[in-house]
């Protein structure tokens, strides 16, 4: 059952790991897109969507990495408790 616990949580990261860096540039090339059209602005403007959408995919794969780290990490690398000195004797 364990097996199966694990199995389904790294299932579950890499889908999400997948939507976080694939999402991004689809959704800001079809807003330059439809901004194109909408206004009839130039090329630039899918140029500026190509570019944001890395940026975002870039950023969210960092984002997702740190966080796969974290987890891999487990509980050996928390930091300890802060230390008190109010002990009264």
């Amino acid at each position: 059952m364990k097996d199966l616990y694990e199995i389904t949580r790294h299932l579950v990261w890499l889908t999400q790991f997948g939507l976080s860096v694939c999402v991004p540039p689809i959704l800001f090339v079809g807003a330059a897109v439809w901004l194109r059209q909408a206004f009839s602005l130039g090329g630039w403007i899918i140029a500026i969507g190509v570019i944001l959408g890395i940026l975002g995919a870039v950023s969210s794969l960092r984002y997702s990495l740190k966080a796969i780290e974290r987890q891999g990490r487990g509980d050996s690398q928390k930091t300890p408790p802060p230390v008190s000195f109010n002990r009264h004797g």
